[in-house]
């Protein structure tokens, strides 16, 4: 059963009655329905009023935005899966005559309507362009609800998909599916380590093939930076050593 709002019912103890007059203030928040002899003559703006007791009437309706929720409204999917989704909007009163004059009960209208917009946006949907893609089906409801909420004397402000209600069976398959996507996606990272590495080490074989030295050197740099090493200068075959130049003697 859908909670209604306060402010779409009128307090019947408005104003205060001195003598003859009535004396009625309207809060910021508010917009007063001035009624006399049953007719609604005109909306009161904040203010303080004194105007004639006889046959009058003003109710004071509060105008700030207000939150209605609705609940686990079960849908059916493209997929025949049946869903229960709830959603939140955003609302505020636009037109005081429409909403309170000529609309029975605009709260009952408002939920209703929301509900059918709903079951329309959502109903043919497949499950996981819903999950994928709530902002965009939200805006959809907004735009769907919009103008038949302004029938009644509301302004839609804003409308989102709050919760989305799996069966049991289908929130373990669903958990199977996002885990597996996980794994593949740590897989995947761990492949392109894996070929990172070895393509730093076959463009490392390839300069030492075209140069020589460069291992040489890497092995330089390997023994300088251990502690406790002892450098053999000369050994054949690890480390060439640059012959000496001969020198030259001048026959006199």
């Amino acid at each position: 059963m859908m909670m209604m709002r306060s402010q779409l019912f009128f307090d019947p103890r408005s104003g205060v009655r001195r003598g003859p007059f009535l004396k009625v203030v309207i809060f910021e928040f508010q917009r007063g329905m001035l009624y006399r002899e049953g007719r609604f003559i005109r909306v009161l703006e904040p203010g303080r009023y004194l105007l004639r007791a006889r046959d009058t009437l003003v109710r004071p309706v509060d105008i700030r935005p207000a939150f209605v929720t609705i609940p686990g409204q079960e849908v059916l999917s493209s997929h025949g899966v049946t869903l229960k989704v709830s959603i939140v909007a955003q609302y505020e009163v636009a037109d005081l005559d429409v909403a309170f004059n000529k609309t029975q009960d605009a709260m009952s209208a408002l939920y209703l309507t929301l509900q059918m917009a709903l079951r329309d946006i959502v109903g043919g949907a497949k499950i996981d362009e819903l999950l994928e893609n709530r902002s965009r089906f939200a805006e959809g409801l907004v735009q769907a609800a919009t103008e038949p909420i302004a029938a009644l004397g509301l302004r839609l402000l804003a409308a989102d998909i709050k919760d989305i209600m799996f069966p049991g069976e289908l929130k373990k398959i669903f958990a199977q599916v996002v885990q597996a996507k996980q794994e593949g996606l740590a897989a995947l990272e761990k492949a392109r380590g894996e070929t990172a590495a070895l393509r730093n080490l076959a463009n490392a074989a390839r300069a030492v093939n075209d140069n020589p030295a460069l291992l040489q050197l890497r092995m330089l740099q390997a023994i300088g930076g251990a502690p406790g090493s002892t450098l053999v200068v000369g050994l054949p075959g690890v480390i060439p050593v640059a012959p000496k130049p001969e020198q030259s003697s001048n026959a006199e």
